[in-house]
């Protein structure tokens, strides 16, 4: 038996810095890793995708030129290996810094494996058991593939990485952003891309309007887009043809295509963890339990990251990280209740999210006041000839506080930080609607916005 002051598994976005951090602090330290160092953001999630949305977006720049006046000879076309071998680099850059820090500091002992409980506080790892009185859960989430899909020759985000050789047709079952992003990206690259969705609008825990206006930004791209359609079976038929009978209201259709990924939502690793062995609650969906202070039903256990069904997100799970260190070494009271919703569609142009949509406020109960402006009316978005999306801010009319809001359009993603610091420091709309904002910008078009409140 190896004792440790903490076992942390998984070396995601919250475990790696956990474990610098615990190691800083003198605690001796067992990191679990059965795959690469880095977690699905490093290695299949954020990092490779968001290097192949920037090549699609050069190629898309350069098949557009002549819109803002300027000449580029024809013939620009997408090369998948030099795209593939560009993402391999950035990757094996972040994974290799990782493995450098573990490997240089004395107070982390590296165990290459997978780990499965054994007691409450026991965790084997190959042929070693270790113990400590301090357990951090941090294993992420992989690919959800119904029984039907499981023929591998249909691809995931993970290995759709791998391929060296454009799609000819490339289907995607499933229509959220891991969806449209490799939808998007792989039309721009020169492939005919099919979404097959099966309910009434993509990205479902959107609002309508933004549903909508995805829905357009893609099929102005050439991609096809079936919704309230669903696919009862799948095969490879001769030829390596890919057939999907789909089923919709309205008809019954055959779609061949020469590829297939499965975008159909992320399931916790928390299978072959023998979390019942130790006494560690999951709900229903198989994720791991945890209280405001990210504790499971064992005592001095803690599941963090995307297992703990608490976030799904780089940033939820290593503020995650940030809510342990607070509470155990600075004398903080953080809690994931604490921090508001945010995130990112990477499509072009991007949507940035915060906080409540209009129908999670209605069923909340608030009286929200609610602004809109389209950015075909923002000056610097048609200056960059990039007018497609809009922005929406809502308001508790009793508080004046920001419930929520969503910049779909040229710099959402980074527009929408803006917005988010105002409701973290709890203040009023009125803040932003009366500052002076650089012009010309698209934020400039946020206190424009916030001067046309009406209810909802």
């Amino acid at each position: 038996m190896q004792k440790f002051d903490a076992i942390i598994i998984g070396s995601g976005q919250a475990g790696n810095p956990l474990a610098f951090r615990l190691a800083k602090e003198g605690m001796k330290v067992a990191l679990i890793e059965k795959g690469p160092f880095g977690g699905t953001c490093v290695n299949v999630g954020c990092t490779p995708t968001k290097a192949y949305v920037a090549s699609a977006r050069r190629i898309w720049d350069a098949k557009h030129g002549l819109e803002l006046g300027i000449h580029i000879p024809t013939g620009v076309r997408a090369d998948l290996k030099l795209i593939k071998q560009r993402k391999e680099k950035i990757v094996a850059k972040s994974r290799d810094g990782i493995a450098q820090g573990i490997s240089e500091n004395e107070h982390i002992t590296f165990f290459d494996g997978k780990a499965s409980f054994t007691g409450p506080k026991l965790v084997l790892v190959n042929d070693a058991q270790l113990t400590a009185e301090e357990i951090y859960i941090n294993v992420g989430t992989s690919p959800r593939i119904p029984d039907e899909f499981r023929d591998p020759s249909f691809l995931t985000n993970e290995s759709i990485l791998e391929l060296e050789d454009l799609p000819e047709h490339l289907m995607i079952i499933g229509g959220g952003p891991i969806g449209l992003e490799f939808a998007q990206m792989f039309r721009r690259f020169g492939s005919k891309v099919t979404i097959v969705e099966q309910r009434k609008n993509l990205v479902q825990r959107e609002d309508l309007k933004t549903s909508e206006s995805i829905l357009q930004i893609l099929r102005n791209e050439g991609i096809r887009v079936h919704l309230e359609t669903t696919c009862i079976r799948a095969g490879v038929e001769e030829e390596d043809k890919i057939c999907l009978h789909l089923e919709s209201k309205s008809a019954n259709e055959i779609l061949r295509g020469s590829h297939l990924l499965l975008a159909m939502g992320r399931k916790p690793n928390t299978e072959h963890l023998g979390l019942e062995k130790a006494g560690i609650a999951k709900d229903d969906k198989s994720f791991i339990r945890v209280n405001d202070y990210l504790e499971t039903s064992i005592p001095g256990v803690f599941a963090l990251g995307d297992c703990n069904g608490r976030g799904a997100f780089t940033h939820t799970s290593y503020n995650d990280y940030e809510i342990i260190v607070a509470n155990k070494f600075e004398g903080g009271d953080r809690k994931v209740t604490d921090r508001i919703q945010t995130y990112g569609i990477y499509i072009d142009p991007p949507l940035g999210r915060a906080g409540l949509t209009s129908r999670e406020a209605e069923a909340q109960g608030y009286k929200v006041l609610e602004a809109n402006y389209d950015m075909n009316k923002v000056s610097r978005a048609i200056e960059k000839n990039e007018t497609q999306g809009y922005m929406s801010v809502l308001v508790d009319a009793d508080n004046e506080k920001i419930l929520g809001a969503a910049v779909l359009g040229v710099g959402g993603d980074e527009i929408i930080s803006s917005i988010l610091n105002l409701m973290y420091a709890g203040k009023s709309y009125k803040i932003i609607r009366d500052s002076v904002v650089p012009h010309p910008t698209v934020s400039e078009l946020i206190p424009t916005m916030l001067q046309s409140l009406q209810e909802a």
